[in-house]
């Protein structure tokens, strides 16, 4: 078997590299910011040069700010979420890395409104998964029943999974954020199958010298015989090798995202659901049927894993007047 991608993992860089770009990333790292974190750092920065035309680091300007953001929110019609994520980007740019003041900044708001979820109802939910099959109706069921983002899903390892205490630990979360959620007893007894194909192929990985699982690099100096134990190999491995960037190591990595939502488009047309739904969705429908039967918004708010409160207010627009008792006129 030959691979068909690389891990995507932090590469090494020289930390005498000249480059801005090289050095802006070390700086994000000794951060200790997750790896999301430095890709979207690093793109918003990127943008911003390219859009300025800038020649050298002397260059940067904390007013240009204001016209790269009125840009973006007018002329690119981008949404106010996006909007916000380049700002925050920038912010730490020039505050935390070009040490600038930052000040009160004058640039015009998207005028692009965050949209309403897309939510599924549970028949709907059901239906799809119905018409999923193996490892991918699993993780969809993942995504409905705890409120996972396919990522996290995805990220998971064997000992992520807490079969007596019923909860799932995600160690790997958005923003390098842990947190616990659900694990639904409908899950148990597959989740409990799919750990003994895992210790089984990594046992025949291992016969060919190609067992382990990637590990962060902190925990891979710090334990570098943990690689090759069942509870850090990831719970949905890939059917294919993958090659470390870093050492040319081949091993597998985890199941790709890509796969999940082809499985899921193909599942919705079979189950005859007219809406849009990606692996999101999912995770969108988990937290309005949260709502819908009376939980507080606080503790959806944790399992989700939002920082503001606000983030998580966006469901109560999708329940809405549906669950207030209010009728349509025509059906008085």
């Amino acid at each position: 078997m030959v691979y068909t991608n690389e891990i995507e993992v932090r590469r090494f860089i020289e930390p005498n590299s000249p480059r801005f770009s090289d050095q802006y990333r070390l700086f994000i790292r000794a951060r200790g910011l997750a790896y999301t974190t430095e890709k979207a750092y690093m793109h918003w920065a990127s943008r911003f040069v390219r859009f300025m035309n800038y020649q050298s680091q002397k260059d940067f300007s904390v007013d240009d700010i204001n016209l790269f953001l009125s840009n973006l929110g007018n002329s690119r019609n981008c949404s106010i979420n996006t909007q916000k994520i380049a700002l925050n980007a920038l912010v730490f740019l020039f505050r935390e890395y070009l040490k600038q003041e930052v000040g009160d900044l004058a640039f015009q708001y998207a005028t692009k409104p965050r949209k309403i979820p897309i939510v599924l109802s549970a028949r709907e939910a059901t239906a799809i998964i119905n018409c999923l099959t193996g490892r991918k109706q699993l993780i969809v069921k993942l995504l409905y029943g705890s409120g996972l983002r396919i990522s996290e899903a995805l990220n998971l390892r064997v000992k992520d999974i807490d079969f007596d205490n019923g909860g799932i630990n995600i160690m790997e979360g958005k923003g390098s954020k842990s947190r616990r959620t659900f694990l639904p007893k409908n899950c148990i007894d597959e989740l409990n199958a799919q750990v003994d194909y895992v210790g089984n192929l990594s046992k025949a990985d291992k016969a060919i010298g190609k067992s382990g699982a990637y590990m962060p690099d902190a925990l891979g100096r710090k334990l570098p015989n943990a690689q090759y134990e069942l509870i850090w190999q990831y719970l949905f491995p890939a059917d294919h090798y993958s090659k470390d960037p870093r050492s040319g190591v081949e091993r597998r990595h985890h199941f790709g995202a890509q796969q999940i939502q082809r499985a899921i488009k193909v599942a919705t047309s079979r189950a005859g659901v007219t809406k849009r739904v990606t692996c999101h969705t999912f995770r969108h429908s988990f937290a309005t049927e949260l709502l819908r039967n009376g939980t507080d918004i606080r503790a959806i708010q944790e399992l989700l894993g939002h920082t503001s409160i606000e983030t998580t207010q966006i469901y109560t627009h999708v329940v809405g007047v549906l669950n207030r008792g209010v009728v349509s006129p025509a059906d008085l």
